[in-house]
């Protein structure tokens, strides 16, 4: 077995299943592009009685538990980092935002920097806030001292609904629309992007 370009920790957020499936289609197109990939899940914190009012965040929180859970670690093995969430309100979901916050003392040592970095989201409506909560994300990037590598409209998925900011999928107000190949593709195409673009940083950098 040949040895991994780089690694890539993708790092999400997911209630109810599209970040989840969006996450794994990054997953895919980065280990298809010689990475070796970590699926990370970051702890859910709403309160039991919100999760419970919901029979699908109910079912997924239930199907994903054998997901590790996202730790510092994780970060410092990776070469880059993807961030999954839905947008809440225009910005980034509460769960992950909270893992985020605890990066402080990676963030001191310089840790988390020139490593590469990207985003993907959700929301319920067509202009829900997709791009604000991708900018909102990499505002974290900016202080890590990261290399964000968006999609852009490399590969022109925006012709068929991708987002030059980050892969992203409209759920519907009822979250009734499932992620469809269009999505599919354009995250795969992301994961894809964000590995070749971590392994040339990697090895440039080994060659300093």
């Amino acid at each position: 077995m040949s040895e991994p370009t780089c690694h890539v920790a993708v790092v999400y957020y997911s209630a109810t299943g599209t970040i989840f499936t969006l996450a794994d289609a990054v997953r895919a197109g980065a280990a298809d592009a010689g990475a070796e990939v970590r699926l990370r899940r970051v702890e859910e914190i709403a309160p039991v009685q919100a999760i419970a009012r919901n029979g699908a965040w109910v079912e997924h929180l239930a199907g994903t538990g054998h997901i590790p859970v996202a730790t510092h670690d994780d970060l410092l093995w990776a070469d880059a980092i993807v961030f999954g969430t839905p947008a809440r309100f225009g910005n980034v979901a509460s769960q992950l935002k909270q893992f985020l916050d605890t990066l402080s003392g990676l963030w001191m040592r310089d840790l988390l920097a020139d490593k590469v970095y990207s985003g993907f989201t959700s929301t319920a409506s067509a202009h829900g806030g997709q791009e604000s909560t991708l900018l909102a994300l990499y505002n974290s990037v900016y202080h890590f001292g990261g290399v964000i590598v968006p999609p852009g409209y490399k590969d022109h998925h925006d012709d068929s609904g991708g987002n030059p900011y980050g892969a992203s999928h409209v759920t519907g107000d009822d979250g009734s629309i499932a992620v469809g190949e269009t999505a599919l593709t354009a995250a795969r195409s992301q994961g894809h992007r964000v590995a070749t673009m971590a392994a040339a940083l990697r090895h440039g950098l080994a060659a300093v």
